[in-house]
């Protein structure tokens, strides 16, 4: 029975990696899309988002139904708890990339990003699969030192974010107010994937040393300082 148990454990595991995963290509497609003005494929992207929401909820009853039926204590309670709130964040996440595709079918056949900002949306599209990259990583091997680095990897996203706002409030701006909208929730689709999947990153270093990586993080600073 344990040892069922315990494979029940890991799969859930293992459907937070497939979560992972699927959200990160989404991201990835959608941001092709509304830099191409890729219709067929922001589609693409609008539908693949409910295998997310089946993948949540999947694991989701299986987490529930393990936490009524073994009652875990101690460290697998904190595993089944903490999935659940992975599952959430990766659940959001997939939404965000949907949301992306569905500004590039809204604005189809133009592209919803001006010209002189491709780089910088397809940076951050770039960077925010990278990171849930990262944070499938980090789920799998139970790496803390990598899971505390994505943190310091978000500072870039931020960065970008910044630079999106500083186009935006140039005098010389000439794209109209539409696509200053546009550009500003996509600026913000991009962050709140990319707090997402530090937000992972982070409940994994509470599932293995049952400590937050904000503390963690404090207690290094001060031996730095020391």
């Amino acid at each position: 029975m344990r040892d069922a148990y315990h494979e029940e454990l890991d799969s859930i595991g293992d459907g937070l990696v497939d979560m992972a995963r699927l959200v990160g290509s989404a991201i990835g497609r959608a941001t092709t899309a509304i830099l191409d003005a890729d219709l067929k494929l922001a589609e693409s992207v609008i539908a693949a988002d409910e295998k997310v929401d089946d993948l949540q909820r999947d694991l989701e009853g299986r987490a529930i139904a393990l936490l009524a039926r073994q009652q875990p204590v101690a460290t697998d309670l904190r595993i089944v708890v903490t999935s659940l709130r992975m599952s959430a964040d990766l659940e959001r996440s997939g939404d965000l990339a949907q949301h992306v595709a569905k500004l590039a079918r809204l604005r189809f056949p133009n592209s919803a990003v001006p010209h002189d900002l491709h780089a910088t949306i397809l940076e951050m599209g770039q960077l925010a699969q990278r990171l849930m990259a990262k944070s499938a990583e980090v789920i799998i091997t139970k790496d803390v030192d990598l899971a505390l680095q994505l943190e310091q990897d978000d500072d870039a996203m931020d960065l970008l974010h910044r630079t999106l706002f500083q186009h935006l409030m140039d005098d010389r701006w000439k794209h109209g107010i539409e696509t200053a909208v546009d550009v500003t929730l996509l600026g913000r689709y991009y962050e709140r994937f990319a707090d997402h999947a530090v937000s992972v990153a982070k409940r994994v270093v509470y599932l293995v040393t049952g400590e937050h990586a904000d503390e963690i993080s404090a207690q290094g600073d001060v031996v730095e300082g020391a």
